[in-house]
Order: C-alpha cells, then structure tokens, then sequence
C-alpha cells in the first residue's frame, strides 16, 4: 500500500526546505477572537491599524476564504549560528533582529509555499483550489499553528516547539482538500519566566500577553514618529527589532539548524557600525538594504532608530554624528539627533 497523500505532502515539505508541517482546520482557532478583541480593546496594537481593521478575518480564519477545508501550516527554522545578544554590549554597534541579517523571509517562505502548492494541485488533481499566505494577510499564523500541533505560543506570544525551539518563519497553505487533521498542541512554558524578565521595556503586562507599544520590535519597525523619551534609553543599541525575550528561551536547545543559507547575516548586517549608518541618505539606504526586510521601514525611521542607539551609545566621539543630523528634512530623524547629542554631553 502506498503512502497516503498526506504523508507525501509531508515529505515534499521537508524537501522543498521547511522544517516541518502540520495540518489543522480553519476554524480550530475558537480563542483567538476573544483574545485579539481583548487586545485591540486595551490600544495595544498601537499604530498598527490593519489589527482592528481586519480583526474579522484574523479573529476567523475561516471567514477569509469560505471554501477552504484544511490549512497546511509550514514552519521554516532560520536558528541564528551565534548568541543574539552578544552584541548589546557593542555600543557602537548597531544590533538587527536575527530574522532581518539575511534576505527577506517572505520572498523565500513564499516561493516554496508556491512549489508546495503547484505539487499539491498535480498530486490531488483537477478541481484542488490552493491560496498561500506567509505574514502578508490578517492570518492568525501563531494560533493555526498550535491547532496544527507545530508548537505553542508562549509567555512571550511567539510560537515555539519541543522539537523546533521559537526560531522559525512560519507560512500557510489554504486548500479545498479536507485532508487528515493533527493534534494541537499544549503548552509547556511551566513556571519558566525568562523571557518576561529580560524584556528591557517589560513590554508583557503578563503572561501570554504583549503590549506591542511598549515592545522594541514595534517600536523600531512599525512605529512612526518620534519614540516616547522615557522609552529611548532602554532600547539601547537595537536598531531593528529586538531578539532578547527569543533568545533566552530553554526550549531552543532543541532548536533545528536553519537549512537556507541566505537566512545567514549578509555583510554589513552583523552588528554594523553606527556612525556609518547615520550617514545614510535615501538612496543610499535603498541599495545597502535591497531585498531586506529593513528595506520597508524607509530610511527615515531607520535612522531615527540609529541616533537613539547613538544616544544610548555613551561614545562622545559620535556626538558630531548626531549634530550633523539635527538640521535633518525629517522632522522625526532631526528631534531623535538632538536628543542623541543631548545624551552623550550629559
């Protein structure tokens, strides 16, 4: 007897380059309605207005498309190869989240969604509808998921596995196959805090739950404007992103090695020297970031991340730096310039 279909969608998976994949319904998320009303109730998601604006498709996947019976859920691991935080001490240093040194993910975990999707079509014959979703789309991906049985989202709200750790990309298959479903998954952070503790923002009012207002990732990626002053101090050197509460997680002993060899820092992207970056005009930014997630963020707010990880820096020589900046076109880029100034002459 061959293998079933199933089976051999698994197995095209892993070789297509994913680290494993799983199989849930679109409606196996019934909490994810009240958890994300919760949060939008409390302005959590800060400036990030699709959350509200599409929060009847996040809340049910199944109303985003109708005809779907089975959700193929794909984690690819892109484990870093060296500690995350070893570079927050560098002062001088920028530090970019682990996930944005390499190229960009969605183009990646996209592609291969693709070929998955186009082999599944062959395979299940004509008639077999497919759509793929990799974090561009109000996909609750973490909470699928867990339905599927990859993994769960822990105190920290990031996915993580016994068999996977919490580094991993993750993306979805839509389709009208009603295809063998897997176990969810519980949760096992136990009593462990760590990943609350070493939050330098204390960004999680409590277990489970994230106040993206007051996390370093939103703040560097998605926030627009000038950054709450109280706030500037503790983000230190992070300059895009922010990789501490993953980073610290036990369960990444277990964590696969990334596969994808672009997922690895490209030059420049480990721990690049501030005054360098600062120098970064429009188009200047556009070239050294091509094809990088950072890339979106526009030079403005990436250099508006640099002068605070230059406040923050303690290194007097790039005072002339930030002066250079204060005059900026952008209004946000040129108050983030005084204030570095201000830090490094006390």
């Amino acid at each position: 007897m061959g293998l079933s279909l199933k089976d051999r969608l698994i197995a095209q998976a892993l070789d297509e380059g994913f680290s494993a994949c799983r199989i849930c319904r679109p409606w196996d998320v019934p909490e994810v309605p009240g958890r994300l009303a919760e949060f939008l109730s409390l302005g959590r998601h800060g400036q990030m207005s699709w959350l509200a604006e599409r929060a009847h498709w996040r809340g049910d996947p199944a109303l985003l498309w109708p005809e779907a019976r089975s959700v193929i859920v794909l984690a690819e691991s892109y484990t870093p190869q060296t500690d995350p935080m070893a570079g927050l001490s560098e002062r001088d240093r920028g530090v970019i989240s682990v996930y944005a040194q390499g190229a960009d993910y969605h183009d990646l975990v996209k592609k291969r969604l693709k070929r998955l999707a186009r082999w599944l079509i062959a395979e299940a014959g004509e008639g077999t509808e497919v759509k793929v979703f990799v974090d561009t789309a109000p996909v609750p991906e973490k909470a699928l998921a867990q339905a599927a049985g990859l993994g769960w989202q822990g105190k920290h709200t990031n996915l993580l596995g016994r068999e996977l750790g919490n580094w991993v990309f993750l993306g979805s298959v839509f389709t009208t196959l009603d295809l063998p479903v897997d176990a969810a998954e519980g949760e096992h952070c136990g009593s462990c805090r760590r990943c609350l503790d070493v939050c330098p923002t204390d960004a999680f009012p409590a277990p489970f739950q994230l106040d993206a207002r007051r996390c370093i990732s939103y703040l560097t990626i998605e926030h627009k404007g000038p950054v709450d002053e109280a706030l500037r101090p503790l983000m230190g050197n992070r300059i895009y992103g922010c990789d501490d509460c993953l980073a610290v997680c036990p369960w990444n002993k277990f964590a696969v090695a990334a596969k994808e060899m672009r997922y690895r820092p490209r030059e420049g992207n480990h721990l690049p020297d501030l005054a360098a970056l600062a120098l970064l005009d429009d188009a200047g930014f556009r070239e050294r970031f091509r094809g990088s997630p950072i890339k979106r963020i526009g030079r403005d707010r990436f250099v508006r991340n640099v002068l605070y990880a230059i406040g923050n820096s303690g290194e007097a020589r790039l005072a002339q730096v930030a002066r250079d900046l204060c005059d900026d076109p952008d209004p946000t880029v040129a108050d983030a310039a005084r204030w570095a100034v201000a830090r490094l002459q006390g």
